[in-house]
């Protein structure tokens, strides 16, 4: 299943919220998910109301007891102790690693020493961990938007009055569609832009999909417009995709091989599709590296300032291409070492490829003391058998 976002009126944490629960996510199902979170002093509540002339869901994080600043590491803590599924819990340690690292460029501080105020108290981390939660609920494996209203005029914050977009906000969407207005008010808050640019696969109009579901959810505001931002969700119309993405290249031969492991990391973490490392000859028969990034348009400015900022390369290519793919769901299954989650490649109704997810197999196979091959191979054995008792063999 994919997701769109239309973000008519910006975007912010509790505005997503409402717009899962408002399309169908169980709000017993998003509560029991964040009781897992050790973190206490808040309530969760949903109620229909309407903004304007149309209707929605407005999901209320209401603090009861007085939360105090944290940091990137205390958040992150928080997050893996919950014991969430790992999907979730790796897309919300990313959402906060992006905001951290946006804080931690405007205020100048290394992003170690970044303490959270608004962004950092319970109801922000019950925003984000709601909003991977509840995507993983529903079962959406990729998202997609619509260029960004930012608003405009000022918003009160604990550094005081400060312009909008938010400073930490302008920083996030560096590198994707946005505009103004269309009132003097902040539509795009600092916890939603990181969530959005995080999460999103692509900014623009809607992709071809075949709608199941609509959500809206309500800001807090009552605007001149209906404050409220739209989630469609269903299937891709078209079974093998085309898509029309840019190829980021460079040739490094002064570069410590050491470093290259820390850059596929920072590219992968800041959006990219793919990266890659293939060994040329450049001139002179000096043995180098092509370093190789698959990307969305969009993304090209913030992983071409990585590459500037974590390689030797003083200049770097950018070519379009078009990739074709098939389409993609998640399952989970049962072995005998525990639960595997594994990538289904579709071809139409026809499932053609299983890749369990390395990821859970190797934390398993770390855990009950057995060869990473056989949970790999016990999990695709049980993702087969699933196929074929549901009629799709691969």
């Amino acid at each position: 299943m994919i997701a769109y976002l239309d973000c008519f009126s910006g975007i912010s944490g509790d505005m997503l919220l409402g717009a899962l629960v408002d399309a169908g996510l169980s709000l017993d199902d998003l509560r029991s998910d964040l009781a897992r979170l050790p973190v206490s002093g808040y309530e969760v509540r949903a109620e229909r109301v309407t903004k304007g002339s149309i209707a929605g869901t407005q999901v209320t994080v209401e603090v009861t007891e007085q939360q105090s600043h944290r940091g990137l590491d205390d958040i992150l803590r928080i997050i893996g102790e919950s014991g969430l599924p790992a999907q979730v819990t790796q897309s919300a340690e990313r959402v906060f690693t992006r905001l951290a690292e946006a804080e931690a460029a405007v205020h100048n501080q290394p992003v170690e020493e970044i303490h959270f105020h608004e962004v950092g108290a319970v109801d922000a981390i019950v925003d984000v961990v709601g909003a991977c939660a509840g995507l993983h609920r529903l079962g959406v494996e990729e998202v997609y938007a619509s260029p960004l209203p930012l608003g405009g005029g000022w918003v009160k914050a604990a550094h005081g009055m400060l312009p909008v977009p938010a400073p930490a906000t302008a920083e996030l969407v560096k590198g994707i569609p946005t505009y103004g207005g269309p009132v003097e008010a902040e539509l795009v808050t600092p916890t939603g832009a990181a969530i959005i640019t995080t999460l999103c696969r692509q900014f623009g109009p809607m992709p071809p999909m075949i709608v199941s579901r609509i959500g809206w959810g309500a800001g807090v505001r009552n605007l001149a417009h209906p404050n409220l931002l739209r989630l469609f969700l269903g299937e891709p119309e078209k079974r093998v995709r085309d898509q029309r993405l840019s190829l980021i290249q460079t040739n490094l031969d002064d570069m410590n091989p050491e470093l290259f492991e820390h850059l596929l990391d920072r590219l992968l973490e800041a959006g990219a599709l793919d990266v890659f490392y293939t060994p040329i000859v450049m001139k002179k028969s000096r043995p180098a590296t092509l370093v190789s990034v698959l990307a969305d348009p969009g993304k090209v400015d913030a992983l071409s300032a990585i590459l500037f900022r974590e390689t030797t390369a003083l200049g770097l290519r950018v070519h379009e291409v078009s990739r074709r793919c098939l389409d993609r769901r998640w399952t989970e299954v049962d072995t005998p070492y525990g639960r595997v989650r594994v990538k289904l490649g579709l071809l139409g109704s026809e499932t053609v490829t299983l890749a369990p997810e390395y990821e859970d197999c190797r934390r398993l196979a770390r855990e009950r003391g057995v060869p990473l091959k056989a949970v790999y191979e016990a999990a695709q054995a049980a993702a087969r058998d699933a196929n074929q008792e549901g009629g799709r063999e691969p």
